[in-house]
């Protein structure tokens, strides 16, 4: 029986870093590689493709860091708190 696959999601996925990384916010995973026990996700910018960087993956997970998909300021100023249900 294979092993299962760490992050068997990542290929093609989208995030949104809190904090500008070499100017952009935006980024689209485009290749992984396994070393070992850990995984790296090879990221890109989703406005200039000659930003390229590895990351491991597991920092991603990071939600002070970054965020799933693609999020403008304002989503992701939005805290669960901040949210206003009207019925």
């Amino acid at each position: 029986m294979a092993k299962k696959q760490k992050f068997p999601h990542l290929l093609g996925s989208k995030w949104t870093a809190t904090q500008k990384m070499w100017g952009w916010r935006h980024f689209q995973v485009v290749n992984r590689r396994n070393d070992g026990k850990w995984v790296f996700a090879e990221m890109v910018s989703s406005c200039d493709p000659n930003v390229r960087f590895w990351i491991n993956a597991q920092a991603i997970k990071d939600t002070s860091q970054w965020k799933p998909g693609w999020q403008s300021l304002d989503e992701m100023s939005l805290e669960k708190d901040d949210l206003v249900f009207i019925e």
